[in-house]
């Protein structure tokens, strides 16, 4: 399997997506026509897809769930955690005790 780097040109990366496509298609046994009435997408949608040209990212998500491989963006793309840097920042900030003026405030109400 060709592996996708940031060194590669765009058009290189849509070819290789493209192929992926197509190969997840015909594993499906499943016709391009087929695909695209599933997915709710125009047949040239798939046919440029997987001819390397691209589509619009709205229409690639149909695509994926049409062939049931829409969780496999959170492989390539997992939610970011909070970085440990903005983590410890927040700690370091947090409150360790109660403002008195706060606390007076709340007796006068009472």
């Amino acid at each position: 399997m060709e592996k996708i780097d940031s060194g590669m040109s765009d058009k290189m990366v849509l070819e290789i997506l493209g192929r992926r496509i197509r190969q997840e298609r015909m594993n499906q046994n499943v016709t391009q026509k087929a695909l695209a009435a599933k997915g709710g997408v125009a047949i040239i949608v798939v046919q440029r897809l997987e001819g390397g040209k691209g589509c619009g990212l709205r229409a690639f998500i149909k695509i994926l769930r049409a062939l049931d491989r829409l969780g496999q963006i959170d492989l390539f793309f997992p939610e970011p955690g909070i970085s440990p840097l903005l983590l410890a920042r927040y700690k370091s900030k947090k409150r360790m005790r109660a403002r008195s003026s706060s606390i007076r405030q709340l007796n006068q109400t009472e």
